[in-house]
């Protein structure tokens, strides 16, 4: 069981897309907590230096799905 998943579904611009995945990537950039809007609100996470990621492109019955997948424990590691 997860103890909190937030999903949305909604139709955006080509430009719209491109800001929300700019702001995403300037919050990876920066590293510590990122802040997204996401709808209404605001949700903030934070962000290690390393994450395991996941791209998956799927094609086909007349559309082209894209998923990008960041993962990251949400426990810091401890140092060795």
């Amino acid at each position: 069981m997860k103890d909190l998943k937030f999903e949305q579904k909604r139709s955006l611009s080509r430009l719209e897309a491109a800001d929300q995945l700019s702001a995403l990537a300037e919050a990876l950039r920066h590293g510590g907590n990122a802040e997204l809007e996401l709808g209404p609100g605001k949700m903030s996470l934070r962000v290690p230096d390393e994450l395991r990621t996941e791209i998956e492109v799927e094609v086909g019955e007349g559309e082209i799905e894209m998923e990008i997948e960041l993962k990251w424990p949400t426990a810091q590691a401890k140092a060795a």
